[in-house]
């Protein structure tokens, strides 16, 4: 946590309502919180004060959040951005990844549950700064952290018996959709395998677990 009145976290969202209880539940976790109704004054925000965390609105006008995550992510290769979204799709996160999102949201989200979210992408940002500041590098491909990825393989490591997307997503609070960029990431790289789940009801799920 910071120690001045400088915000650790910036808030863009075009609804009133929203701004405030994000910003109210930020207060509550101890967080110094900015707002911002648009996408260019959210940006011009975090240039201006480097914050630790930006959390952006997918659906507003002018600026769109696909808009907003890419200039924010020109400016800064440290800071975390969480994407809140009613939208699902695995496709729309890896546009955002792509983009320099870090994690998502999915809209309506209850307040220990965006508390729990906010934790996890203030420790990624701690962690992508170390790797700036060692000079590491910073992407290993589109959208891809070492920080959020370490943080990933340092859970499978924890947990050697093999998780699915869900376990991984629900142990760590980062949403399904970024877990499972990660993974498809592991697995292109050869670095974790799969190992299927048998004679379970209903959709079968795969386990992963480092090779």
């Amino acid at each position: 946590m910071k120690i001045n009145n400088t915000p650790e976290i910036v808030i863009i969202d075009d609804e009133p309502d929203i701004l405030y209880t994000i910003k109210e539940i930020c207060l509550y976790g101890g967080w110094e919180a900015a707002t911002a109704s648009n996408g260019k004054q959210g940006y011009d925000l975090c240039r201006i004060h480097k914050p630790s965390l930006a959390i952006v609105d997918y659906h507003m006008p002018d600026w769109d959040g696909l808009k907003t995550v890419k200039r924010i992510r020109q400016t800064d290769n440290a800071i975390s951005i969480l994407v809140l979204t009613v939208d699902e799709r695995q496709e729309t996160a890896e546009r955002f990844i792509a983009a320099g999102a870090t994690d998502f949201a999915i809209k309506p989200i209850k307040s220990p549950d965006l508390i729990s979210r906010i934790k996890i992408n203030l420790k990624i940002n701690e962690i992508q700064k170390k790797y700036i500041s060692e000079q590491k590098q910073i992407y290993l491909d589109k959208g891809i952290s070492p920080a959020t990825l370490s943080i990933i393989l340092d859970y499978l490591k924890e947990r050697g018996d093999g998780l699915t997307i869900d376990d991984i997503a629900n142990g760590l609070n980062l949403a399904y959709q970024t877990v499972h960029r990660y993974v498809s990431y592991l697995l292109d790289e050869k670095r974790i395998e799969i190992v299927p789940i048998y004679g379970q009801l209903g959709r079968p799920k795969n386990k992963y677990k480092l090779l």
